[in-house]
């Protein structure tokens, strides 16, 4: 996957090529999939290959305080909380270990130019979070799950 950023009369745009097959290429645009039908055919020798990746947060640490073990804990381990749309990440408002309740925020996305809360499914603890602030992600991608 090749990722590109571009400026258009100020307005930023994050272009990810997924895929490419002859004359047609998937592609994300600030997160929102298209296909694109280019004059000619590409002839690229592989097809990139798109490994879902997790993300851990934590705490940050001051010098006082003690390193806490990294915490990672498989999605399905909890309730996930999923994007009901596709957007970009603007805030993760919690972290791994934070106990949380029904209805609180605990991603904002950005979708369409408006910031969307998204809210805890259940109370519980998060026991992981799989986004990070600027990650663009489709509809369903699992951003926290809660145990």
């Amino acid at each position: 996957m090749k990722e590109y950023k571009y400026k258009v009369k100020g307005a930023e745009y994050v272009v990810k090529i997924n895929e490419v097959e002859g004359n047609k290429a998937q592609v994300e645009v600030n997160g929102i999939p298209f296909e694109v039908e280019m004059d000619r055919p590409m002839n690229l020798t592989h097809k990139p290959v798109i490994r879902p990746v997790a993300h851990v947060h934590q705490a940050p640490t001051t010098p006082a305080a003690q390193p806490q073990p990294k915490v990672e804990v498989p999605a399905g381990n909890g309730v996930a909380v999923c994007a009901p749309l596709p957007g970009t990440v603007n805030a993760v408002a919690v972290t791994v270990g934070q106990a949380v309740k029904k209805g609180q925020p605990v991603v904002v996305l950005e979708a369409m130019k408006m910031e969307n809360n998204i809210n805890a499914e259940c109370d519980g603890t998060v026991t992981a979070v799989h986004v990070s602030k600027g990650d663009s992600v489709r509809e369903g991608a699992i951003l926290v799950t809660i145990g």
